[in-house]
């Protein structure tokens, strides 16, 4: 499995330029639809751009199961941007893509998951409800994630405007395999293992 887990892609995307430059990505900005603020989907679309990836942009939560099919299969990379992660993770399941993700990440591609993205991937998703609201149409009766590692990201740890509710999170699931990481860093997950990096 190849996973790249960060808080903010356009600030550490080019740590992994290699495996992004003229690659198929198809780029998922769900998580951000019903967020206020959402620079941070054009800065990430601007560095895909620069680094002369083909981006192919879809709405998980309005398109047709066979579109977002296709659009996957002939991804090299998947990218999930930030957002709200109940949000992202209800849309996932309700429509099959969550099968779907995982049939192509067998396949050995690459998936990106900056903030929200990055939190789905862990076995359930319920300790950021402190800074994710969960939606109120949210339709699961369970706050299961992907079961795709075994730890649990907190991203954009002692960063503005989240520092005090990811400091309260690291202490009240003081018992879970939390990750904390900041925006400069990113989470490779490969073959090997993970290790975090960080853009200097």
């Amino acid at each position: 499995m190849k996973l790249f887990l960060c808080s903010h892609f356009s600030s550490v995307g080019s740590l992994i330029k290699e495996e992004i430059e003229n690659k198929k990505v198809a780029f998922i900005p769900t998580a951000s639809l019903r967020e206020g603020y959402t620079g941070y989907v054009g800065s990430a679309r601007k560095l895909f751009n620069k680094l002369g990836a083909a981006v192919t942009e879809i709405d998980i939560s309005t398109e047709a199961y066979s579109t977002i099919q296709s659009v996957f299969e002939d991804a090299d990379v998947i990218y999930f941007t930030g957002g709200n992660s109940f949000f992202l993770m209800d849309q996932l399941r309700k429509t099959g893509t969550d099968e779907l993700l995982k049939k192509e990440l067998a396949k050995g591609k690459l998936m990106i998951g900056e903030s929200a993205g990055a939190i789905i991937c862990a076995p359930t998703i319920q300790y950021i409800e402190q800074m994710d609201e969960k939606p109120e149409d949210y339709s699961q009766e369970d706050d299961a994630g992907l079961d795709l590692i075994d730890f649990y990201v907190l991203p954009h740890y002692l960063t503005a405007p989240f520092k005090k509710v990811t400091e309260k999170i690291m202490t009240e699931f003081s018992d879970l395999n939390l990750c904390p990481i900041n925006n400069h860093q990113g989470i490779v997950i490969d073959g090997e293992g993970s290790k975090v990096i960080c853009k200097d």
